[in-house]
């Protein structure tokens, strides 16, 4: 409940803050529909070369090493619902405008700080040890648009991972990458 209450906390400011910033030279509000993980996704300006983006599908992914009771080799997967939530501070815009490349829907190269967070498994091949987990940490990564509409992200970094009992750990890397359509 504790985490829950502070989640909402944490997203009521992100979206005060997105509120209060005047609209940007660079950065756009963008709402998205990504296939890779399967959602919606909408992205926020909170400044000149930064936003704010909110997550909400059904995903799949692995298990968290101390986050499951099975931990025999080979692939385990788990479809869940997420909600991913990520502050991203762009910071090429000025040379990609330079270049003439395209900025349009936030196309930029950023890190951000990420927090995610998986309910109930829809499916899964091993046993969890609680039906909410989190992962938060830092993150590099590339945003471009292409066309029309076509999206696409990678971003890629350290995480620390924990469920609603405790468990918890560092894990060396958290890997995103979406493909989808901007609305």
């Amino acid at each position: 409940m504790k985490s829950k209450l502070v989640i909402l906390i944490m997203l009521s400011g992100f979206l005060t803050n997105a509120q209060e910033t005047s609209q940007s030279n660079y950065t756009q509000k963008v709402w998205r529909v990504n296939f890779v993980n399967p959602g919606v996704e909408l992205e926020l300006a909170t400044g000149k070369s930064s936003t704010f983006s909110m997550g909400l599908g059904v995903g799949y992914g692995g298990s968290y090493p101390d986050l499951s009771y099975d931990n025999s080799n080979g692939f385990q997967y788990l479809i869940s619902p997420f909600l991913d939530l990520q502050e991203k501070w762009f910071y090429n815009f000025e040379k990609r405008v330079s270049k003439d490349k395209v900025i349009t829907n936030n196309s930029g190269n950023f890190i951000s700080a990420r927090i995610l967070l998986r309910g109930n498994s829809i499916a899964s091949n091993f046993d969890r040890t609680s039906d909410l987990d989190f992962a938060f940490g830092p993150t590099w990564g590339i945003q471009r648009n292409y066309g029309k509409n076509f999206h696409l992200l990678f971003d890629v970094g350290p995480i620390y991972y924990m469920d609603t009992n405790g468990n918890g750990n560092i894990f060396p890397i958290m890997l995103q990458i979406n493909l989808g359509f901007d609305l």
